[in-house]
Order: structure tokens, then sequence, then C-alpha cells
């Protein structure tokens, strides 16, 4: 069954993680991505390594449902090829520092005059306008610089990252909201508009408790650790054997977790009598349920709290979540046949539409696999590709 996005054509610029991740989501949906790659060398996180056979797993995990040419944009054949491609995209992806499209003839301006109707998206670290404008962005810059990685870490410690590179992988899902938006509006007006989103002002964005805090009393948010800004016991505890999210925030489950712990008379506790008693009294309230925890295991902790329909699960490594029963049946760890590195996994589709559901119809293509195919429906003969091919430009 066609995909959701099924006919649309996207041009992809970008490299990386963040502006590839957007276009992996709109091919997973169904869209014809056309991924843009310097001969020779490629997208740079074709150098991340683990490599299977030569080809890049995480390269291989986002870069999946996509057709890649190779293109010398400083040459102006290449770039007379983009351009070509770029008047018959419906959406335009780039992640360039902000100026870099336009001295190769890729700007807005320039699409949007051969291309009215394409959907430009520009992802970069601080936006196309503003004082940081001009400045380079990665991810771990932007966890700094918006207040993320200040919160992040136990109490006394230093200000810690994110593992996984939200920054990145979080605009690209902005991106990719602000172009189906785009598009819907196009639906209405025929015309396409610009999409400027930017890896600092995602985990701004995401600062919901925090951001709501510090504006109503303008005091700064802190590190918590394993705690909650504005719920407890709402934490992780470890157990004899492991570890335990505890999603006790709710006021109706006070009692029940005292009853399953053992621990009756806290309910009857000042300290902890309502739930901002029991979020400024946290520490404390963890120590208590703490010493508990570690009284069983995590599984006959998980089977108590389930029975008593209080919210609990366990924490997983990565071998624990992908053997998981329920994520596998939710399919979040795909097979495909990669033409070098075989049968290899690349990770699920998280949304799941009933009637024209995402697929992962292809795997992540090798270097400049596509170059020909898509420069025949371009319309070039293959005498124009071989001279093309001979000067290195394609």
């Amino acid at each position: 069954m066609p995909g959701a996005l099924a006919g649309l054509s996207v041009l992809d610029l970008t490299s990386q993680l963040s502006g590839p991740y957007c276009s992996m989501i709109l091919a997973d949906l169904g869209a014809d991505v056309v991924k843009v790659e310097r001969p020779g060398q490629g997208d740079e996180s074709r150098a991340m390594g683990p490599h299977v056979a030569g080809e890049s797993a995480p390269f291989m995990t986002f870069n999946r449902n996509k057709r890649s040419i190779t293109i010398d944009l400083k040459t102006a054949d290449g770039g007379a090829i983009a351009r070509r491609l770029a008047t018959r995209a419906d959406v335009v992806l780039e992640n360039w520092r902000p100026g870099t499209a336009a001295r190769l003839g890729l700007g807005w301006d320039d699409v949007h005059a051969l291309n009215a109707r394409a959907i430009y998206c520009s992802i970069s670290g601080f936006g196309q306008t503003g004082p940081y404008a001009q400045r380079g962005g990665f991810d771990r810059i932007a966890q700094g610089m918006s207040g993320m990685m200040s919160i992040n870490g136990t109490e006394e410690g230093p200000p810690l990252p994110v593992p996984i590179p939200v920054s990145d992988i979080g605009t690209g899902m902005f991106a990719a909201i602000g172009i189906l938006a785009a598009l819907r509006v196009r639906e209405q007006t025929g015309v396409g508009q610009r999409v400027d989103t930017s890896l600092l002002e995602t985990p701004i964005a995401w600062a919901v408790y925090e951001a709501s805090s510090f504006f109503a009393t303008n005091e700064v948010p802190r590190r918590l650790g394993p705690g909650h800004r504005t719920a407890a016991p709402y934490q992780a505890f470890r157990t004899a054997d492991g570890w335990i999210n505890l999603g006790g925030g709710s006021p109706t489950f006070w009692p029940i977790i005292c009853r399953v712990l053992g621990v009756p008379a806290l309910v009857e506790d000042t300290r902890f009598a309502t739930p901002p008693l029991r979020v400024k009294n946290r520490a404390a309230l963890a120590e208590l349920l703490q010493a508990r925890f570690t009284t069983a295991g995590t599984a006959a902790w998980l089977e108590r709290l389930e029975a008593a329909g209080v919210p609990a699960g366990p924490i997983l490594d990565y071998g624990q979540v992908f053997a998981d029963p329920h994520v596998r049946h939710r399919e979040m760890a795909v097979e495909v046949e990669h033409p070098r590195a075989g049968r290899s996994r690349v990770l699920g589709i998280p949304v799941k539409l009933s009637s024209t559901p995402g697929s992962i119809r292809r795997p992540a293509p090798t270097l400049g696999q596509h170059t020909d195919e898509v420069l025949k429906e371009l319309g070039y003969d293959a005498a124009a590709v071989a001279n093309l091919k001979a000067r290195n430009i394609v």
C-alpha cells in the first residue's frame, strides 16, 4: 500500500544527523528522497562507526528509504544538476550554515524563483536570523546553551549532556512537522514557503516544566538527579537485582504505593501529606522508599505494583530493549538487505498509520548508488552522464 507521502519528491542536501533524520521521516512515510552527496566522500556520517562491510551502521539507520546521487555542487554543471532537481521537488531540505546555500545558487530565493511550489526547509545551529545565526552548531553545544545540561545530572555533580543526540533528532522532527504544515498550506495557496528551525530552539521548546517554573517564580531550575521537578515519588529506585522506575506522581497512587511497599505509616507522615510537600521533601521520601525497594528484585516489585495499578517499569539496557516481546511486536527493529552489509537491522517506524502505514522499502544507499538513475530521470543521456563522471562532477 502506498505511504501517506507517496508521490512527494524531496531534494535532500543535508548531512550528519538533523537533516537526514528529517528526510528519513518523510521517506519512511512514502516520499521519494534524493540525497545529494559529495563525490568520493559522501555524507560525513558515513565515517561514523561501527562499520559493517565498510558501511556505517548509524548511516544505514537514518538514511534508509533514500536514493543517493553524488554531485560536486561547487561546479557550474554540478549546480545546474541540483537546480534541475530543485525544479521538480516538492521539498528542498538543507542544513548548512546560513548563507552557504545561497552561495551555491541553492538558497531560498534561488529555489523559489525556479519552483514557487517548493517547500524550502533550513536546519541550522541557531536559525537563519539573530546574533548567533552565523555560528556553527552541534548537538552538544545546543544542549549546553539551551539549559538542558544545567538540569541534567546529580544535584552535586557537573552538568551532563543527554547521551542521545536529542537536539539533532528533535530538530529533524520539528523540521518534518514544519514541512508537513507548509505542504498543507500549499494545498490552499499553490505556493511554497520557507521552514526555519534550529538545534538551539528544540531543547528550549522541550523545557515545559523548567520554563514554566522559571516564568512563574523567577528561580533558576536546578539539577534534581533521579527526581522529577513537579512530582514525587516519580523516579528511579535500585532494587535487589536492578533498577525500576516508579510513576507515583498522582495523589491517587500515594497510599497504594505505601501499602505495596509495606510502609503504610508514611500516609500519615506530615512531611508527605500533599503532592507539593512530597516534592519539597523528595530527598527524605526517596531515602525511605529506597530502603524498601532493595528488599526484593525488580520483577517482584513490578508484579506487585502492576497488580495494584501503579505505573512502573524496569530500566533496560539496549540488549534487553530489543529482546523485549512488546518492542518486537511493535516492530521497532526491522531487518533489511543491504547490498554490502547484507542482512542487517535498523530502527523501526514509531508512527503507525492504519490506512497508509510507513514502511522501510529499501536499505540506505551506497555512495552515489542512484546517480545514473536520477540523472536519467532528469533527461541526461548516457553520453552526458559519462561526460559528467569523466570530469568528476558526479
